[in-house]
């Protein structure tokens, strides 16, 4: 698996880096998490620091284009990403809003 980044835009107000970015791959679309992962390391962040938005592969080709949110720490992320996309990238969520959602 390849990752190869298209374009970065910063975004100083919500604490990221917008990555638009081409994956190219051997077999079927790797999951969501290892590509999560990949980009993290290629990147020199923390896997919590970086929550992919989209994969978009078209049938029976080998490249996948993609859109990632790189956050300044875990816990912008947490702060700006909605629940379902920090579930979907495996993001654990704050322990305030654990125990908010039992009451």
């Amino acid at each position: 698996m390849d990752i190869e980044i298209i374009s970065e835009e910063e975004n100083p107000m919500l604490h990221r880096t917008d990555v638009r970015f081409k994956l190219t791959h051997e077999d079927a679309t790797p999951s969501r998490l290892s590509v999560r992962d990949s980009l993290a390391a290629m990147l020199n962040r923390d896997s919590a620091e970086v929550v992919l938005r989209e994969l978009n592969t078209k049938y029976g080709m080998r490249r996948t284009i993609g859109i990632a949110k790189v956050y300044d720490s875990p816990t912008d992320a947490r702060d700006v990403e909605q629940a379902h996309m920090l579930e979907r990238n495996k993001i654990e969520a704050d322990d305030g809003e654990a125990d908010e959602a039992d009451a």
